[in-house]
């Protein structure tokens, strides 16, 4: 795995709702905190990671043209990694080669799944309302693969292990909602639970080839503290044990 070594930044120019993991020529790597939007296309996008990271970029100089490029992008109350480009050309290399990306998310969810292991697949569609559901047929939606495997268990919640294999909005959160076991804390899709002080889905690896010589990096969070109060006895044992298998 690919140890990224996070840039020192000065506490005036430090940003706020996401943590920088690592910096290169050609790219970005955030820790986004949950209820921080990953960008805007309103207006007013002061408060979202796009703008702080341009801000962190250009140190204060108001003449300075420097920013980023959107590569993706997580929910609001997803925490986790996101990666952005510093150029344009890294933009368009990163998104030519993302489905070549491996994305794997930590979720809790309510109750416990007959099946520890599987695949869940299905046609989501978003109504006028921004609101996604499950479709019939693929004339309607578009096609949603999400792989799992169970790592642990609490008499109420289920800690999993997900492989997003396609990337549609609300993707985790609607398919388990489906299944009866949403995803805890969910505003959404979720039901009302004691589980309020966020959301548990965050963004925990991602593997991707880097837009400058094609070595595939890898990029790993810690496990966040409020999924361990959620899940007592969870670790990074959990995690890797069943590494090759989803």
């Amino acid at each position: 795995m690919f140890v990224p070594t996070p840039p020192r930044i000065p506490p005036r120019h430090r940003p706020r709702g996401f943590t920088i993991v690592h910096e290169d020529a050609a790219l970005l790597v955030v820790d986004k905190a949950h209820g921080v939007l990953t960008n805007s296309e309103h207006h007013d996008n002061t408060g979202t990671v796009e703008a702080g990271l341009n801000r962190y970029l250009r140190k204060g100089n108001p003449a300075s043209r420097a920013r980023v490029w959107v590569v993706h992008r997580l929910d609001r109350e997803t925490s986790g990694l996101l990666v952005f480009a510093k150029t344009p050309a890294a933009q368009e290399q990163l998104k030519t080669q993302w489905e070549t990306t491996r994305k794997f998310y930590l979720a809790v969810v309510h109750g416990h799944l007959a099946e520890k292991q599987g695949e869940l697949s299905s046609y989501l569609a978003e109504d006028a309302d921004q609101f996604v559901h499950t479709v019939a047929h693929r004339g309607v939606g578009k096609l949603a693969r999400t792989g799992y495997t169970v790592i642990r268990e609490t008499p109420a919640l289920s800690a999993l292990r997900i492989n997003l294999l396609t990337g549609r909005k609300n993707q985790i959160r609607v398919q388990f909602a489906d299944l009866g076991h949403p995803v805890a804390g969910d505003p959404k899709y979720g039901i009302k639970d004691r589980f309020r002080a966020r959301m548990a889905l965050h963004a925990r690896t991602l593997s991707f080839p880097h837009p400058q010589g094609g070595h595939r990096v890898t990029f790993q969070t810690p496990l966040p503290d409020y999924f361990l109060e959620l899940i007592h006895g969870l670790s990074d044992a959990d995690w890797e044990k069943k590494n090759d298998q989803v």
